[in-house]
């Protein structure tokens, strides 16, 4: 077993946190297999398809022991944050490795005991040897299944024209652009690129909006280039979220700097819109303050203001309610923990996770349900590494950028933005959100600042009623910076 113990010293120095690229996972599931097949060939035994598996487990764990994060640290099976590391973190890596081991371990051994009696003396049961067989083919024919689904790339579908071929003057195309030091993905579509450019930055930190985009958002694309950014170690760019150490809040902030300034040379236009969800809005806040040149308007959507101040106040609500129903365990935790800010991203799922039954709404009337993020992972958009690898790259950045954010309050440090700001909330936004951007509104001087609020939505307005957001960025954005007056569809 040397030869399944240097393989898994070998990964585990190269891709201590499992393969974060299509070309990598197709490698690591064939040199898993041929490992696998080494093993069993020259142990000569059906043990090697345990034996090779598990010692290849225990030595990778052992060699990428100092890799951190939720998807590689200790399993947490009592959280659900925990399990959902643990599935798309270790569970996602044995399908890539201890599978495809056990395998080549079963057909190495098998190669070895042709025409072998069995241990008792007599070979085994005509019935039992094409049992045997069939099992093993169809576990074969899986894995070249399991392969072929690796290797579909990503792509966006063009933006058909009347007669069904693609637009002429449209765009639609991922790509990738060289932003400090990492390439980035990029997704962009518009039914014309003359049009005015808007950036699309997502929640988290670590979310990824692609699906969102492409199922409840089109509607822009009619009035506007969208580019809708996957920051750094997040959805298309999940693969860049090493070196750990250089993802930092300036940085993030420069990455939104550098694929504005792309965006506004590629399409030769003096500035550009940009939108905010979420995190999203607090990191488009930091970039406008940054850079207010290369911004024609800010639009925050679910704005945030001091994400400190926001889970202390999700934390005291939550508190309330479970006492209110009597949910004692949840209360429990809840004090054991105390106020935000914590150092275990667990904690946070105690604290945050409840938002759905502390301030409920109907869903009903909306285009994104109250499943959220998690309701648009499965678009072609993605590879399917990057789909199985949306939930865990939110939980990793996370833990890496949220602790930076802990001093953000733009109550002080962003009372004045020098470019048109407009926030676009809804109507059932939780109030620990709420009464922030609220105040922060009253308190903002820009050259112009406006507030509307959309009737059905909570915290995610663009997605949930994507109709009415795409006429507010058309009759009152475009309508007051460029002279707009009606949408065109939507």
């Amino acid at each position: 077993m040397l030869a399944t113990a240097a393989y898994g010293v070998a990964l585990g120095l190269a891709l201590p946190r499992g393969p974060v690229t299509t070309a990598q996972a197709l490698t690591t599931l064939t040199a898993s297999f041929g490992a696998g097949l080494l093993a069993g060939y020259l142990t000569r035994s059906r043990w090697a398809i345990l034996v090779a598996p598990t010692v290849f487990g225990v030595v990778f764990e052992l060699v990428r022991v100092g890799a951190s994060g939720p998807t590689v640290d200790a399993v947490a099976p009592t959280s659900t944050y925990g399990v959902i590391a643990l599935l798309v973190g270790r569970g996602f890596l044995a399908l890539l490795t201890l599978s495809p081991l056990a395998l080549g371990a079963t057909l190495g051994a098998a190669a070895t005991r042709t025409g072998r009696a069995s241990p008792g003396g007599r070979p085994p049961a005509r019935g039992t040897r094409y049992l045997r067989r069939t099992v093993t083919a169809l576990l074969c024919l899986g894995l070249v299944l399991f392969g072929v689904a690796l290797a579909r790339p990503a792509r966006t579908a063009p933006i058909p024209g009347a007669d069904g071929r693609p637009l002429p003057g449209s765009i639609a195309e991922l790509v990738r652009v060289e932003v400090g030091g990492h390439e980035l993905g990029l997704m962009i579509r518009g039914h014309d690129v003359t049009d005015p450019v808007l950036l699309f930055l997502a929640g988290g930190p670590g979310g990824s909006e692609l699906g969102a985009m492409r199922r409840h958002a089109q509607g822009l694309e009619e009035d506007f280039v969208v580019a809708t950014f996957d920051q750094r170690g997040t959805g298309t760019s999940h693969h860049q979220l090493e070196p750990v150490e250089t993802m930092t809040l300036k940085r993030a902030v420069a990455d939104v700097v550098e694929v504005s300034r792309y965006l506004r040379d590629r399409f030769d236009t003096d500035r550009i819109y940009l939108v905010g969800q979420s995190w999203g809005s607090t990191l488009g806040v930091l970039a406008v303050q940054d850079s207010p040149a290369l911004y024609r308007a800010f639009v925050g959507v679910g704005q945030m203001v001091s994400q400190r101040e926001t889970d202390r106040i999700f934390r005291a609500d939550t508190l309330a309610w479970a006492r209110r129903v009597g949910d004692e365990a949840l209360a429990r935790e809840l004090t054991a923990i105390g106020p935000p800010p914590y150092a275990d991203v667990l904690d946070y799922e105690t604290a945050l996770s409840h938002e759905q039954q502390v301030y409920p709404y109907d869903h009903g009337p909306n285009s994104e349900g109250a499943g959220g993020f998690s309701e648009n992972l499965f678009v072609e958009e993605y590879t399917l590494l990057e789909q199985v690898h949306n939930l865990g790259a939110f939980l990793d950045v996370f833990t890496i950028l949220y602790p930076q954010l802990q001093d953000i309050d733009f109550r002080r440090s962003a009372t004045r933005l020098e470019v048109p700001v407009y926030l676009v909330q809804g109507a059932f936004e939780a109030r620990g959100r709420a009464v922030l951007a609220d105040e922060w509104f009253g308190l903002l001087q820009a050259p112009h600042k406006q507030l509307v609020v959309l009737d059905t939505s909570g915290h995610r307005p663009i997605f949930e009623q994507p109709q009415r957001f795409h006429e507010v960025m058309v009759g009152i954005v475009l309508a007051q910076t460029e002279g707009r007056a009606t949408p065109q569809g939507g």
